[in-house]
C-alpha cells in the first residue's frame, strides 16, 4: 500500500509523516497515476515503487540542508519531483518548480490547485532563464535531468553567494563528479560533501553538496553546453 511503503521508507530516515500529509502524498499519486494515461510523466507507476523511489526519495532533502525560509529551486521538475512532495511535506516552503515543458508544468499547476499549496512554477529552458533570474536562490536542487557536468552549468548561476547546489544522483556517484570538477570550478562551485543513503534492499541513492563559493560564469547556450562540457 502507497502509505505503509512511505511511512516505512521514512522511517528508515528517521523522519515521520502525519495523517494529513500522507493523505495529500496518496492524492498527489493518483494524480500523477490518472495523468499518467495521457501524459507520459513517469515510467514508475506502481504504488509501492512510486512511494519508495518518487516521494520518499525526494524527501530525503530535508535530511540533508535546511529547506524552512530558503528559496529553493527544483529544476527540471518533470512531474513534480522533488518540489511537490517538499511542499506537501511542509507547505510553507519557498519552492519553484521549473521545467521546459508546458504540459508538465500545467500538470503542476493543477496539482496544486486541488491540494491548496502555494509554491511557483515557470516554463522555460534552466539555461535561459538563469540569465534573466539571476542568483536569487539559496539552494538549487535536480532529480535525473542530465549528467553533473551538464547539470552544474545549468544550475549554478541561480545560486546567491554560498548557496546549495543539491543534484540527487545515483551512489555510484564519483566518475560524474570526477568528469563534473572542471564545470563545478568555473562554475564557481565547492565540492562540500555527498549524503548516500539506503532507499530500499539493494538501491542506494545520494544527494551532492556544492556550495556556491565564487561568482562564476554565466551559462552557455544548451547545445553549446552539450557539445562541449566545461
Amino acid at each position: 500500500m502507497f502509505e505503509d511503503s512511505l511511512k516505512k521508507a521514512l522511517s528508515g530516515f528517521g523522519m515521520e509523516i502525519n495523517e494529513e500529509q500522507a493523505k495529500k502524498m496518496r492524492l498527489f499519486y493518483d494524480f500523477l497515476i490518472e495523468k499518467n494515461k495521457v501524459m507520459n510523466l513517469t515510467a514508475i507507476t506502481g504504488e509501492d515503487e512510486s512511494a519508495v523511489k518518487h516521494f520518499a526519495d525526494s524527501l530525503y532533502l530535508f535530511k540533508c540542508a535546511e529547506l524552512k525560509g530558503k528559496r529553493i529551486l527544483d529544476i527540471g521538475s518533470g512531474a513534480g519531483f522533488p518540489g511537490m512532495p517538499l511542499l506537501i511535506y511542509d507547505p510553507s516552503l519557498d519552492i519553484t518548480m521549473l521545467d521546459s515543458t508546458q504540459k508538465r508544468i500545467d500538470f503542476i499547476n493543477e496539482s496544486r490547485k486541488m491540494l491548496g499549496l502555494g509554491g511557483s512554477t515557470v516554463c522555460a529552458r534552466a539555461e535561459e532563464y538563469a540569465l534573466k533570474a539571476g542568483a536569487q536562490f539559496d539552494i538549487v536542487t535536480s532529480r535525473a535531468v542530465a549528467p553533473l557536468n551538464i547539470l552544474t552549468e545549468l544550475s549554478m548561476y541561480f545560486l546567491k553567494k554560498d548557496g546549495l547546489f543539491m543534484p540527487m544522483k545515483s551512489s555510484s556517484y564519483d566518475s560524474e563528479l570526477a568528469q563534473a570538477q572542471s564545470a563545478v570550478k568555473k562554475m564557481g562551485g565547492l565540492f562540500v560533501r555527498a549524503e548516500t543513503y539506503p532507499l530500499m534492499p539493494g538501491l542506494e541513492r545520494s544527494v551532492l553538496i556544492i556550495q556556491k563559493a565564487d561568482e562564476g560564469r554565466k551559462p552557455r547556450r544548451y547545445a553549446q553546453i552539450v557539445k562541449k562540457p566545461l
